[in-house]
């Protein structure tokens, strides 16, 4: 829980960060399914940040 100071808006940035990483992936899985095979395999994270 993030909860005092800027720690709410930081987080808020992250998750608006991360979430458009994943939409500009183009591999014809839902947003749903690159947030679960992201969390599941080292590989495609690592390709996705790449």
């Amino acid at each position: 829980r993030v909860r005092a100071g800027y720690g709410p808006e930081n987080l808020a940035t992250l998750r608006k960060l991360t979430l458009q990483v994943l939409t500009q992936q183009r591999d014809g899985l839902s947003l749903a399914k690159r947030r679960v095979k992201a969390a599941y395999d080292i590989h495609y994270l690592k390709q996705i940040l790449a």
